[in-house]
Formats: C-alpha cells, sequence, structure tokens
C-alpha cells in the first residue's frame, strides 16, 4: 500500500510545474462508502460490513491552443476488510495531440466500447478491476498508442497495447470470491512474453442516419482468465492462466423516436480452447413527461447468450428486465432497477439497483444494492450467493 503511494505521489510531484499554468484544470472525486451483507458469509475470515474510501484526482493540462493536453487521473482506494482492495492505479496518464482529422493518444487510458445495458462483450481494451464493483465496469489503466482517423466514411481507431494487466481479486477476508484462494502473485501466460506481449486492436465506428455502427477486432492476450487448481499441503488453490486470443466483435444501437433498439456479438478464439459466439440483443423504451411533470421512465428488456464451453459447462440464456426513472431536477436524481433470470435454472437470478443524486454542487450520494440466487454449482454466482449487499456512499466533488 505504501509503495503504491509512493508511487502516484512521485508522479504528482513531476506534474507539479504544470499545475501553476493558467490553462491547467484540476478536479478531486472523493468518497467513503459502507457496504452491508445481508446474509451471514459462506467462507470462514469473511465480515458482514466493509468500510472504504477513495480518492480520484484528475489533472488536465492544455499546450499549443489546447491541440496538444496532458491528462492525469490516479486512483487510490483504502478498504477495511480486504487488504487485496486496497490498491491504487494510474487511471489515465495520456498525451493527446489533435491533427486536423486525426487524434494521437500516447500513454496510459480507459477505452469504452459497447452498447447494452447488462453485458459489454465488445468491450476488450482494458482489464476488470474486479475488487471494485461486481458489475465489472470499473477498469485498470492500460499502456497504449492509439491513432484515430477521422474521415467522411466513419472514425478508424488503431492501438497499440505494450503490456498487460493482471485481472484484481478479492482476497481471502473479502466476499465475492470463490471456494479457494486464487494465486494472484503466479499467474500462468501462454505467451512467453508474459506480461509484457504486445497487443493490437482495430476498431470502425460510424453514424448511418439512425444507426451507430462498431466492428472491432483484437488480437493478444484475453483480458478474462481461466483457473488452473493446484495442490500444495492438501490445501488447494486456483492460478489464473491468461491464453492468447482473437476477437471480432459488433456493436449496434438503433435510435428510433423513443426506442433505442442495442446489439453487442463477439466471435473469440482461444488459442488451445473452442471457438464460440456470445451476443446481446436488446431495446429501452423512454416515456417522457409521465404523469404530466418532467420525470423520464424507461424500460429495458436485453436477452444474453454465451456458449462459451471453455469454462462454463452449459450455455448461458438469459433475460434481463430494468427500468430507469430520470427526474431531470437539477440535482441530477436518477434510479436504476435491474433484474436478470437465467431462463434454464429458474433458480438463478440477480438484481440489482442503483441510486443517485446531488445534495449541493460538491456532494452527491449514492446507492447500489446486489441480490444473488443460485442452486447450481455450475453456475458463475454460485460461491458468491450469500453475498447480497447494500452500498451506501457519500461523494465529494472539488
Amino acid at each position: 500500500m505504501i509503495a503504491d503511494l509512493k508511487k502516484l505521489l512521485g508522479i504528482v510531484l513531476a506534474l507539479l510545474p504544470f499545475i501553476t499554468a493558467a490553462d491547467t484544470q484540476i478536479t478531486v472525486k472523493a468518497a467513503i462508502e459502507q457496504r452491508s451483507f445481508l446474509q451471514d458469509p459462506l467462507y470462514s475470515g469473511q465480515y458482514n460490513s466493509q468500510l472504504s474510501a477513495f480518492i480520484e484526482p484528475e489533472i488536465y493540462h492544455s499546450w499549443n491552443d489546447e491541440t496538444d493536453s496532458i491528462t492525469f487521473k490516479p486512483f487510490y482506494r483504502w478498504d477495511q476488510r480486504d487488504s487485496e482492495r486496497s490498491h491504487g492505479d494510474i487511471r489515465e496518464l495520456m498525451w493527446l495531440h489533435v491533427g486536423e482529422d486525426w487524434e494521437l493518444r500516447t500513454g496510459i487510458g480507459i477505452v469504452y466500447w459497447g452498447q447494452a445495458e447488462s453485458l459489454h462483450l465488445v468491450d476488450v481494451i482494458n482489464q476488470t478491476d474486479l475488487v471494485e464493483a461486481l458489475d465489472g465496469e470499473d477498469k485498470l489503466g492500460q499502456p497504449m498508442v492509439n491513432l484515430t482517423l477521422i474521415r467522411d466514411w466513419g472514425n478508424l481507431d488503431l492501438f497499440v497495447l505494450p503490456g498487460f494487466r493482471e485481472r484484481t481479486f478479492p482476497g481471502l477476508k473479502g466476499r465475492f470470491r470463490p471456494e479457494f484462494e486464487i494465486n494472484q502473485d503466479n499467474a500462468i501466460y501462454e505467451s512467453s512474453a508474459e506480461d509484457r506481449h504486445i497487443d493490437y486492436a482495430i476498431r470502425w465506428s460510424h453514424t448511418l442516419d439512425v444507426w451507430d455502427i462498431g466492428l472491432s477486432y483484437f488480437n493478444g492476450t484475453a483480458r478474462d482468465p481461466s483457473f488452473v487448481a493446484n495442490s500444495v499441503n492438501n490445501k488447494i488453490s486456483l492460478t489464473p492462466y491468461y491464453g492468447q486470443m482473437e476477437q471480432l466483435g459488433i456493436d449496434l444501437l438503433m435510435a428510433i423516436d423513443d426506442w433505442l433498439y442495442k446489439f453487442e456479438g463477439i466471435y473469440r478464439d482461444v488459442s488451445q480452447q473452442q471457438s464460440y459466439f456470445s451476443g446481446v440483443a436488446g431495446f429501452e423504451y423512454t416515456s417522457v413527461g409521465i404523469f404530466d411533470t418532467v420525470w423520464d421512465l424507461g424500460w429495458l428488456l436485453e436477452y444474453q447468450y454465451d456458449n462459451d464451453h471453455n469454462t462454463k459447462p452449459v450455455d448461458k440464456n438469459a433475460l434481463m428486465l430494468g427500468t430507469r426513472l430520470a427526474l431531470n431536477d437539477i440535482n441530477g436524481s436518477e434510479v436504476l432497477l435491474g433484474y436478470v433470470q437465467d431462463l434454464d435454472y429458474a433458480a438463478s437470478h440477480t438484481g440489482f439497483i442503483e441510486a443517485s443524486s446531488r445534495i449541493n454542487d460538491n456532494w452527491k450520494w449514492r446507492i447500489d444494492a446486489w441480490f444473488l440466487a443460485s442452486n447450481n454449482m455450475q453456475d458463475i454466482i454460485y460461491n458468491i450467493r450469500q453475498d447480497d449487499y447494500i452500498q451506501i456512499s457519500l461523494e465529494y466533488y472539488f
């Protein structure tokens, strides 16, 4: 923990000469979070409550009439219970140069691809920072060189990704972990270059009438590992294994009046494993101004399919139902409710709640909750079936 803080402090000190300039902007996001688990833990050493806090400053400096800029966004979290969750990361340290019809980004950054609400299949550039949240939407910063060509026929993004980030996992005292300890310090790689392997990606995106279209290709180290079981002195542990893979992806969004139609699909070929297809498709309909108010109410439905038999013995076949309420008030109040039902196993389902609102210009409250159920030992959520929780956060912006 101290080593991580020293690294982040060193980078901040190196950037101090820029901070006093007039064309430099500094913002800070900080929060304290309290998780309360609704059921007793499955494994010894775990707790029913978890207090944590994080800080995420951002420094932006531009020059050459804003054709050049540097963005620095470090992140650090402290966790009361799980030492593996107490960690630091550089989410972004990126130099951006803007040309007439091209852009070049060099450094560390986060890139998001995709359109669906319940799954982000095509989003393959960054590694998941899994200790942050159950939904997997938090990402680790990825070293990259990204050239964007801006043309009438669409935008073409070319990526060179030098270096690989291993996925974070909860420790023995953390919730959301499997039955056996994950050996995070001795990951196995298919490539002899291990975490120094250079990956490549390309994505074409374009807007055609009511369509937003994205086509992508990735070649490199798989971000989601499989696991190798080991037994030492009758103690079983799981070691992450990162293979090489190729992935073709497509993401579509069609907007017609109050309707949004969404699709994501991937075809993935992993070395020494069976290739497979995964997809998610659905829609979101928004009722504008319900009950003669400024409130908007959205309805979501998405179908998920996955026939990856390398890590799952059965196909994934699930349906997500959700609703989103936007009060459109000065505080930006929003509520999202979701429910995912496995269509093959009636007792396997999850539910989630996300709600937030500003208190004033500097303060914001947020509530997140997850509810988990499964009696199928082959289900990925079986090992965390008693980790339902409600999290209350108080965030500060300055």
